[in-house]
């Protein structure tokens, strides 16, 4: 008998894990002030954002894919070319997610992963300079 895979998406906590993580991540980004320049980029009510995220990572992280099912494919360049996504911008946005990752991900060998994952993905998304 084959065990089931386990996704990263189950690792996590499934949807209420990515929810926490999602809102982790926001949390710290509205009150780091290491991160104002990032958070200036975004509305002010940051729930659209927060949905969002959510339902891109759940399917990125081998869950249902929410996003796809509203938005289509996540062009994730695409979408996030209208703003200036430098190396402060991307280092920002890692700082976020690394310590939301740090509060929310007990497992070592998960969130080494996840962190390796998300810097790359952030590093693609650079569209400036600098």
């Amino acid at each position: 008998m084959e065990l089931p895979i386990r996704t990263h998406y189950d690792m996590v906590g499934g949807e209420v894990g990515v929810s926490r993580l999602v809102n982790r991540f926001y949390d710290i980004m509205d009150e780091l002030p290491e991160a104002w320049e990032l958070r200036k980029i975004h509305a002010d009510d940051l729930q659209s954002a927060r949905d969002k995220l959510f339902k891109f990572l759940s399917g990125w992280l081998g869950g249902p894919g929410l996003y796809e099912a509203e938005y289509g494919h996540p062009r994730l360049r695409m979408r996030h070319a209208p703003f200036p996504v430098d190396t402060q911008m991307r280092d920002q946005w890692l700082l976020c997610m690394d310590m939301a990752l740090d509060e929310q991900i007990s497992d070592e060998l998960l969130k080494t992963q996840l962190k390796s994952s998300f810097a790359k993905v952030a590093d693609h998304m650079r569209n400036r300079s600098g």
